[in-house]
């Protein structure tokens, strides 16, 4: 006689089916952390445009033709290690001049979120072509700003705080984006002709921009059918991987730093941190430095704690309260060093990529308080106050932003 029993559904088997099905709905159907990957545009665009700004008049020693580093070493350098610098297309001024005004703009214009996906591959464009053309300028945060301005590309980090989220939620038609989409083409032809762009990098500016067109063309004639949800599918995923690797990137940091810190003398001692705080180069405000080292138990304390909190960081990413409390201490020790041993945007790099891990309530009340305090200096835009949305999200229930990642 067979066995007509129903099948246990509620079995071990079901239950993690269940989960995996739950997690896959949620890293294909939205883009994790709208709020975390809008922060850290903001941070590293903002930073890389304060630095870019404070060194504009040492331009031409640091990045300039003539500078330093030459033309020619550079060149020698970039073929041999074959890094993307578009500096390295002409030895011209007028060339250098219009890079680094390109740089400086499309930092500030990715910073307020302007047609964030194009502005995303410019200003990596920037930061790769002045970084490469002179490897030895920076202070490390430098080192952070190249990696993440890669990983930014991958992100639909315009979702909320940004123009193009505002110009979404109005329902307005982006006709210019159609013309700065037929202009980035006409470069892109320009590039491939002469020769400039060539291998892994020409495929991927190609394939971006062909993406572009792709994604603009199934928004508009099938907006709710089928070849839009792959569309989304495919950029969600994009996405959350490339905020992961923004995460994971994170966390290298302070555990090769920690791990690293643990084989020195001077911190096994205690006493690494008496160090640079006396030495000119790291000394803007020498008294300040002798007074924080006159006491030798907080040179302890803090030569100590900082390996602590570097090393234990990456292992309480997972516990949400002992993460935030660590995020607190790493914040506040980098706002120290900008100040102490003036290296401001080593530390704004650097607290640009731990409010990766900021959680989403708390950047939700930021962004609340943020406009509000914009509704009383703009009375105008009152109608705006109310904390900003994923623009993705528009027409689903308010329980659908809750499903962000909660780091």
């Amino acid at each position: 006689m067979s066995d007509t029993r129903p099948m246990n559904s509620t079995g071990p088997m079901s239950r993690v089916q269940q989960r995996l099905s739950d997690g896959l709905q949620k890293i294909t159907g939205s883009a994790l952390g709208p709020y975390q990957s809008a922060v850290i545009r903001i941070g590293f665009s903002a930073t890389w445009l304060l630095f870019l700004l404070r060194e504009f008049p040492h331009r031409q020693e640091m990045y300039g033709p003539d500078g330093p580093w030459s033309w020619g070493m550079a060149q020698q350098l970039t073929e041999d290690n074959h890094a993307f610098t578009a500096l390295m297309w002409s030895d011209g001024q007028g060339w250098f001049e219009l890079v680094y005004i390109v740089a400086v703009v499309s930092s500030a214009l990715l910073m307020v979120g302007w047609r964030t996906r194009t502005m995303s591959v410019i200003f990596m464009i920037g930061v790769l072509s002045l970084q490469n053309r002179s490897v030895f300028m920076g202070d490390g945060g430098d080192n952070v700003i190249h990696l993440m301005s890669i990983y930014l590309v991958f992100t639909r980090c315009g979702q909320v705080w940004s123009l193009d989220a505002r110009r979404a939620r109005h329902g307005a038609e982006d006709r210019f984006g159609i013309v700065l989409w037929w202009v980035m083409g006409l470069l892109l032809a320009a590039m491939t002709f002469t020769g400039k762009v060539g291998g892994g990098w020409l495929v991927l500016f190609w394939g971006m921009w062909a993406a572009q067109a792709v994604w603009w063309s199934v928004n508009r004639r099938d907006p709710q059918g089928d070849s839009r949800l792959l569309c989304d599918v495919v950029t969600n995923l994009m996405h959350n991987a490339g905020l992961l690797v923004v995460m994971v990137e994170a966390c290298l940091i302070y555990a090769t730093a920690g791990w690293y810190k643990i084989q020195g003398s001077r911190w096994q001692d205690g006493t690494a941190v008496y160090y640079p705080l006396h030495l000119d180069y790291f000394s803007p405000w020498p008294a300040l430095g002798e007074l924080l080292t006159t006491f030798g138990p907080m040179v302890l304390l803090v030569t100590y704690g900082t390996v602590a909190v570097q090393v234990a960081f990456p292992f309480t990413v997972f516990n949400r309260r002992l993460k935030n409390v660590l995020l607190v201490f790493m914040m506040l020790e980098h706002a120290v060093i900008a100040v102490v041993l003036g290296l401001p945007f080593f530390s704004l790099a650097m607290i640009a990529a731990d409010a990766v891990f900021l959680p989403t309530s708390f950047l939700v009340r930021v962004g609340g308080w943020a406009a509000r305090a914009r509704g009383r200096v703009f009375p105008s835009t009152k109608a705006e106050v109310a904390p900003d949305r994923p623009a993705e999200a528009e027409d689903e229930p308010v329980a659908a932003e809750q499903s962000a990642v909660r780091t």
